[in-house]
């Protein structure tokens, strides 16, 4: 979604307070224009129709029409760039929403937090402005693509104990990567071998929610990193929303830490610092995985990956809901491969098997 005009915006919320917080945050943006807002989903059907916005801000709580009728609607009728604006007690709703087509949510403001509304206009505008380089048709593709319902958890894999052999995956994304995670694990036919590490951008209070959704509807084991796990096969490990992790080596083992966001990282959590430590650990046993997403976070970790010798996949433009970091890594010379979102779980798994015959045949020679 290219355009040189300001990003035309519908504000959608039934509290006055939070229709009036939200435009202000936005009009402080010189490339923002907001063109009009609604208190109830009838109203907001109607005005995205009439007003045809660039993108819409949108409460799913509402009178008359809900946001999910709302959102299945405009994405049939006029699919629409939709930024969800919710309540942290609200979780399992975001994730729904983002399962309609919503391409990334923030907090909503509240009236008694100063510090954190400052916070959440920062946040806000920046996704935003992403939004200039987010192709629609991508996520339409993406809500037709979605792979089947795991259905049960009689498969799902159980962790072995640690093995100082074992592959390691790490995945980076940002706007449009919790579609694009839920449909790389849902996809995998067969649970790989190794452990997976995931730094996604997303703030507090909500990791936890995704974990678990990715834990019922995926045949791996998900939970939310809380420091000093190891790595298992069949799981997966999310920084928590707000804080980074790495990981790192602890006498013969190697365990995940977490670091509070200091401010000096763009992105929260940070892909760079993931990938970097893994590859300073792990070296050529280690896949690296950029998805999705704006900005540049994971092309500085991608680059110590190859350098490690460990093998960087970079999703292709040709799937991509917004083309920023996949785009930096390409343009940076880290990807070893760039491939389709559904043609990623098939690459991971043959590494991690070709990973394993390696380290087979050196145990052999020994």
């Amino acid at each position: 979604m290219e355009r040189r005009g300001p990003i035309r915006i519908l504000v959608i919320d039934d509290s006055a307070f939070s229709r009036q917080t939200i435009t202000r945050m936005l009009e402080t943006s010189p490339l923002v224009e907001v063109v009009g807002a609604a208190r109830d989903g009838e109203d907001a059907l109607r005005k995205t129709l009439e007003l045809e916005p660039d993108l819409i801000t949108l409460d799913l709580e509402m009178p008359r029409m809900d946001g999910f009728t709302f959102l299945r609607l405009v994405m049939a009728r006029r699919p629409t760039p939709v930024i969800v604006v919710s309540g942290r007690a609200g979780e399992d709703d975001v994730f729904k929403a983002l399962d309609l087509g919503a391409v990334d949510f923030i907090a909503k403001p509240t009236a008694h937090a100063t510090l954190e509304l400052q916070t959440i206009q920062n946040a806000l505008i920046r996704k935003v402005h992403a939004t200039r380089d987010l192709r629609i048709e991508k996520v339409s593709e993406r809500i037709q693509a979605a792979p089947p319902v795991f259905a049960g958890r009689s498969t799902k894999a159980v962790p072995a104990r640690p093995d100082a052999r074992l592959p390691i995956v790490v995945i980076g994304s940002s706007t449009g990567g919790p579609a694009a995670l839920m449909q790389t694990f849902g996809a995998f036919t067969d649970v790989p071998p190794c452990a997976f590490f995931v730094a996604q951008h997303m703030p507090a209070g909500f990791t936890r929610g995704f974990a678990e959704r990715l834990d019922r509807l995926t045949p791996f084991r998900v939970r939310e990193a809380i420091g000093g796990e190891s790595p298992e096969p069949g799981t997966v490990l999310l920084a928590p929303g707000g804080r980074h992790m790495e990981l790192e080596a602890r006498g013969k083992g190697v365990v995940t830490v977490l670091y509070e966001d200091d401010g000096r990282d763009k992105y929260t959590p940070s892909v760079d610092r993931l990938f970097g430590s893994a590859a300073k650990v792990y070296g050529d046993r280690l896949v690296a995985v950029v998805l999705t997403g704006m900005g540049d976070d994971g092309r500085e970790g991608a680059c110590q990956v190859k350098a490690a010798g460990g093998r960087v996949i970079a999703e292709s433009e040709q799937t991509a809901v917004i083309y920023g970091m996949p785009k930096q890594v390409v343009k940076a010379g880290a990807a070893d491969i760039v491939l389709p979102l559904p043609d990623v779980p098939a690459a991971v798994s043959r590494r991690v098997a070709e990973i394993r015959s390696d380290r087979t045949r050196d145990r052999g020679r020994r």
